[in-house]
């Protein structure tokens, strides 16, 4: 599908708007590079307004017949020049999305298999696929000590924003690491190195850190399940495990992490539809 730049409609109503979205989804290049003008047109049409509306106005001049046509004469002038040089917001555009689209077919071939189920990026699209993929692993490794294994999912998808940022060796390979734990000079595994983000007193300070690298899923439920075990650190949270709300909130007190609202944002997880969900559908099953 080719996108027309010079459609007025893109800039005069929510339907245009609308259809400029669903072309973006057409990744042929000559589609990808008419939609990318139209954008940088839109965004030139924007900056020209604003500078008009930072004006301090052309005195008898200033009404609103003499605004309309300001506003045609502009929305003129983006179109024109972005179909001429343009500012390069358009080859940027591209360039990005070209890439985009290289990383997501390289994503195809990232799988690994953690107790039978195989795990990539295209299998975790969504919570529900999240939940659906590691609850398996989450109900075996939580009788190590007597949790929810949705306490365990729920802290999970805190730690990675369900599944979609794992952290990742320079090389694309997953580090599998499900719950934030660091490498420190206790751990003999393989490491990767990640930016992060701690408070300290308070404040959000973003930090290059050292984290334990996984084989799979599994390997990282094991080891944060032997982490609680072994850790004197983290004694009352154990001890606490038959108690969700008690867990979490122990975990924040043994300074697990850093975030403050760590607790209460894991609790606001377990609230999510898709635990209740997928209780039902296993229910059912």
């Amino acid at each position: 599908m080719n996108a027309d730049i010079s459609s007025a409609g893109v800039y005069t109503d929510i339907q245009g708007l609308e259809r400029l979205r669903n072309s973006a989804k057409d990744e042929s290049p000559d589609t990808l590079r008419a939609v990318a003008k139209q954008f940088e047109a839109l965004f030139m049409q924007m900056m020209l307004k604003n500078m008009r509306d930072a004006s301090l106005g052309d005195g008898i001049f200033d009404n609103d017949q003499t605004k309309f046509y300001q506003e045609m004469f502009d929305k003129q002038i983006s179109i024109s020049m972005s179909e001429r040089q343009g500012l390069g917001i358009a080859d940027m555009i591209v360039r990005q999305l070209n890439r985009n689209a290289g990383d997501a077919a390289s994503d195809d071939i990232k799988t690994d298999k953690s107790n039978g189920i195989l795990t990539n990026a295209k299998n975790i699209k969504s919570p529900t696929d999240f939940v659906n993929t590691l609850r398996p692993i989450a109900e075996n490794v939580s009788t190590d000590i007597g949790v929810a294994p949705e306490v365990l999912l729920a802290q999970a998808a805190l730690e990675t924003g369900w599944g979609n940022n794992v952290i990742q060796h320079q090389d694309g390979r997953s580090s599998h690491n499900l719950f934030g734990i660091k490498a420190d000079v206790h751990w003999q595994g393989d490491r990767v190195t990640s930016s992060t983000i701690e408070f300290e007193n308070g404040v959000a300070v973003k930090r290059d850190e050292r984290f334990r690298s996984y084989d799979s899923y599994e390997d990282s439920f094991r080891d944060y399940m032997n982490l609680l075990k072994t850790s004197k650190r983290y004694e009352h949270a154990v001890s606490q495990a038959d108690n969700s709300a008690g867990f979490v909130s122990a975990l924040q007190d043994a300074g697990y992490a850093t975030d403050p609202d760590y607790a209460q944002k894991i609790s606001e997880i377990l609230q999510q539809p898709v635990f209740s969900a997928v209780d039902d559908a296993v229910k059912d099953t």
